[in-house]
């Protein structure tokens, strides 16, 4: 008999049949672990010669009931959940340690609780006792929320087996342990165990299954990526800790949009919904300055304008640095090739600084014509207009390619006072009330007409 692989890789799955330190099928490193093997499986008889159930067909155009949903009470969750908590749904809670994720689901927990769903909390890394004192502070000790502090998988689900919650929260994952797998808590294959068996759990007996997991440096979720695929919601809780604000994204979702945002502050009472994101991402900003422009972007379902800043100056240095915060470093590096080759703006021999003002962080390519703006403000120390919002994607050949939503745009620019947009044409031109938009056909023309620069011949 053939010698089948021990070893797989935790990145892309490929298979192994030993230890090596980098996957060369995907090039990571120290992502090859051992697989262990099957506790139980149909043996020698294959599964065509055995006999199971005949499945339920159904037609494509057959009704069924959407999925009931209960509102905790906090506006930003329930907008990144699509609405609600969905009965048997299973969510996994990803985020940096301290970001805040304890303190947010426990606030949540208690929402549910006041409202009469039973809600059972167990955390593997905290005592029941750190957990009070925490409760305490934030002033949820009234909530009937009923708490464990266990990471044996086998006597959690015995006790949720026999209390049948509506809501169970597992802080975290990670910490779970199986007597089923031969390994330390932690590893590849105890999260895998311990997400199947919490997620069969919660699709078997209807329970609401919310799973904390840690993040790596690279800011993904530690352990296999087939616990995403487990899960029917995949949320990240994002910020920097030296900002108050925190963003809770949808990055999967079965049951609602994905790519929806929830905006929270920390406070000394824990985390409080932030109802209008624009308002306090722009609250610090004083008068005009070189390097600054507001953008105008979209997440998810909701408009949110962020002020995009830029330091341009000479390098000291033979390599000139390019330091990003909150934005695709390497888009970045292609929005300076296409000012270099397109507009002939040159960048060599200058250290660029870009950040993304209040700890947000943008990943649409709207954005692209705000920080050409920035970085074109910042070199040629000229301000923006004041009352202006600009908005646009940069294509490689120079060209403004026109975005999605420019109304929702300029309404929300519109309700916080500005009065002019920039950005690229559009086939049909948004008309709000107070607003004036001013399109722009390519890169180039917007640099000449902005800040006086002839783009290159």
């Amino acid at each position: 008999m053939a010698k089948q692989p021990t070893h797989k890789c935790t990145e892309c799955g490929a298979a192994h049949f030993k230890w090596a330190g980098q996957c060369d099928a995907c090039n990571a490193w120290n992502s090859i672990v051992e697989e262990a093997p099957l506790s139980s499986g149909p043996g020698k008889k294959s599964l065509g010669a055995m006999r199971g159930k005949t499945l339920d067909l159904s037609d494509l155009n057959a009704k069924d009931d959407p999925p009931s949903r209960t509102p905790s009470g906090v506006a930003e969750l329930d907008r990144v959940l699509g609405g609600g908590l969905v009965e048997a749904s299973a969510i996994l809670v990803g985020g940096d340690p301290g970001i805040g994720k304890s303190t947010l689901l426990l606030q949540a927990a208690a929402r549910f609780a006041r409202n009469g769903m039973h809600v059972i909390y167990v955390s593997g890394e905290e005592s029941a006792e750190q957990i009070r004192m925490r409760a305490a502070r934030l002033k949820l000790s009234e909530s009937p929320v009923r708490l464990a502090s266990e990471t044996n998988l086998r006597d959690i689900l015995t006790t949720l087996d026999k209390e049948r919650p509506k809501l169970v929260i597992i802080d975290s994952i990670q910490t779970m342990w199986s007597d089923q797998v031969d390994s330390a808590p932690g590893s590849v294959s105890q999260v895998r165990a311990a997400s199947h068996e919490l997620v069969s759990f919660a699709k078997r007996t209807g329970t609401a299954m919310i799973l904390v997991g840690h993040v790596t440096k690279e800011g993904a979720l530690a352990g296999p990526r087939v616990v995403e695929h487990m899960v029917d919601t995949v949320l990240y809780f994002e910020g920097e800790r030296g900002h108050q604000f925190r963003i809770l994204r949808a990055v999967k979702n079965r049951f609602g949009p994905a790519d929806e945002i929830g905006v929270f502050e920390m406070t000394g009472r824990g985390l409080a919904e932030v109802t209008n994101p624009s308002a306090l991402f722009l609250s610090d900003r004083d008068k005009p300055a070189p390097g600054s422009v507001v953008f105008s972007g979209i997440e998810g379902s909701r408009p949110v304008l962020t002020e995009i800043q830029a330091l341009v100056a000479p390098s000291p240095n033979p390599q000139a640095r390019r330091t990003v915060v909150g934005l695709d470093s390497q888009r970045l590096a292609t929005i300076l090739a296409v000012l270099e080759s397109r507009c002939g703006v040159p960048f060599a021999g200058l250290d660029v600084y870009l950040n993304v003002a209040g700890g947000m962080r943008v990943n649409e390519p709207a954005a692209d014509l705000a920080v050409a703006a920035a970085l074109l403000s910042a070199r040629e120390d000229v301000s923006l207009p004041p009352e202006s919002v600009v908005f646009g994607e940069i294509s490689l050949s120079g060209a403004l390619r026109q975005v999605t939503q420019a109304e929702n745009r300029l309404k929300e620019a519109s309700k916080l006072g500005f009065t002019s947009a920039i950005g690229p044409q559009q086939k049909k031109l948004p008309k709000v009330d107070g607003m004036t938009l001013r399109t722009m056909p390519d890169l180039a023309t917007f640099v000449q007409e902005l800040f006086g620069t002839d783009p290159a011949p």
